[in-house]
């Protein structure tokens, strides 16, 4: 099996599948008709994406687990999503600035893995990256619609920006594992993405009305961990919701 190609995969599934059940949670809650369904629809594109991840997951690991498995049968401390995606909705502007932060991150690095060396990660990129084009143009014109917006718009995006900055450094953190997988050109260092994600967001927040944080503030190591299972208690609610029927009802199918 390799290693770093099954925990990299985890990475991808895993983000996307916490981050999906995460804006679950928004339906039916939106503070518009239209925007409830648009926050749903990225929910579904996130899902679709995992369940792409994981099935390959399972396909090198060769175990005999597939994306149902990895999804519902494994705990928190198995899970190595980033923790940026974990962190509670909090009030809307917490929620678009989270998915701000990482729509962007998603969009360049999908944009590199459509070259991966490894055609079935090329493959899932470049249909994931059709649908993360449009995620990252919503959430951008969203940041600037409510930055730019009222001042208590404007002080509540500003607020979630500061607050949600320290997550981000960890997107771009390099390990043994994008290492490798760097080397033989399955993927590209998540290091090498961050000078496009800075200008761009800048540009966004910049537009906005937004103050960018200083970037060293992204880098502090206690808003680490995920990819290695150190997860918030956040992740643990995320899961029992999740994870409720097929753990209640092991092996249930419909």
């Amino acid at each position: 099996m390799n290693q770093s190609l099954f925990q990299y995969l985890l990475r991808m599934g895993d983000t996307t599948l916490v981050l999906s059940q995460r804006l679950s949670e928004c339906c039916g809650h939106g503070p518009a008709l239209e925007e409830d369904l648009a926050l749903t629809n990225v929910s579904l594109d996130l899902l679709g994406q995992a369940r792409l991840w994981l099935t390959l997951a399972g396909e090198v690991e060769n175990q005999g687990r597939d994306e149902d498995q990895l999804a519902y049968l494994r705990d928190a401390p198995d899970y190595r999503n980033y923790l940026l995606v974990e962190h509670p909705n909090g009030h809307y502007g917490d929620t678009i600035a989270r998915q701000f932060f990482f729509d962007v991150w998603h969009y360049f690095l999908l944009q590199a893995l459509c070259a991966s060396s490894d055609e079935r990660v090329a493959a899932i990129a470049e249909k994931s990256f059709k649908e993360v084009t449009y995620h990252v143009r919503r959430s951008s014109d969203l940041m600037v619609r409510l930055g730019d917006g009222t001042p208590e718009s404007h002080a509540k995006m500003q607020a979630s920006v500061q607050t949600l900055w320290p997550y981000v450094g960890e997107l771009f953190a390099d390990d043994e594992i994008t290492s490798d997988l760097a080397g033989r050109k399955v993927i590209v260092s998540h290091a090498t993405l961050w000078p496009d994600w800075l200008a761009q967001v800048g540009q966004v927040l910049n537009e906005a009305t937004l103050v960018l944080p200083d970037p060293d503030d992204a880098n502090h190591p206690a808003f680490r961990g995920g990819t290695v299972g150190r997860h918030t208690e956040a992740l643990g609610f995320v899961l029992a919701q999740m994870q409720h029927l097929q753990r209640t009802y092991p092996g249930a199918s419909w």
